[in-house]
């Protein structure tokens, strides 16, 4: 491991360690309990997202991989306290770009958000199985490992800095670990701008051989980010 890479992985303070609940997820990705049921199931990347706690709580067969779990757990739950207050402070400063019928408050959306944080937290002490560190475009896992593939808030919500080649392999090695499907929500980055690259990644989705369409999805909480890509295997 290089330098760079350790301190990438160790340094705790470049990781925003905030997530969204399992009911989100479920609208963002337009999910049922019945159609995870049997399924293997990869939250990537995972963050202080709750899905994969309630969701193996209701027995459903689903792991997480982030960057983060590198850390301790309660050293992350620490993070995200402190990372939950300061995105609702910065929350009130940019109020207008989003849409308040989901969260009809601020202090609503807090409550999810810690909501989320504990529930992630306290499953990760418990099942630190379930957590795999990783350091994309690279995941530590065998070809066709996983039926489904779920990314919220990464691809393309980071455009701006994540280029153009580590979106392409990053996408690719999702691919690889995919049996059936993956979906990636949203579409937008964080100005509410459509990817500029997602076109020619549908294309060349297209070109080899798999099913891409954009889906609506009934979650809207920040502006324009209401539809998912997603990716079927043949």
């Amino acid at each position: 491991m290089s330098k760079e890479e350790q301190s990438t992985k160790l340094d705790i303070e470049r990781i925003i360690f905030v997530g969204r609940t399992y009911e989100e997820y479920k609208e963002m990705f337009l999910l049922s309990e019945k159609e995870l049921k049997g399924k293997k199931i990869l939250d990537c990347l995972g963050g202080a997202c709750s899905f994969t706690a309630v969701g193996n709580q209701l027995g459903l067969d689903v792991t997480a991989c982030d960057i983060a779990y590198y850390h301790a757990s309660e050293d992350l739950k620490n993070k995200g306290l402190q990372d939950i207050e300061h995105a609702m402070e910065s929350m009130e400063k940019a109020k207008e770009n989003y849409k308040w019928d989901y969260f009809h408050t601020i202090e609503d959306l807090k409550k999810h958000r810690l909501s989320a944080l504990h529930e992630c937290s306290t499953h990760m002490k418990a099942s630190s199985e379930r957590y795999i560190p990783v350091t994309l475009p690279v995941l530590p896992f065998k070809n066709n490992a996983f039926d489904l593939v779920l990314s919220a808030h990464f691809l393309f919500t980071y455009g701006d800095r994540l280029d153009f080649p580590f979106h392409m392999e990053t996408l690719k090695e999702l691919l690889r670990v995919t049996k059936d499907e993956i979906r990636i929500f949203p579409l937008v980055d964080l100005e509410g701008k459509r990817y500029e690259h997602l076109e020619k990644i549908i294309s060349y989705l297209t070109d080899h051989g798999y099913v891409a369409e954009e889906v609506i999805v009934p979650y809207e909480f920040q502006k324009n980010a209401n539809s998912m890509l997603k990716i079927t295997k043949k």
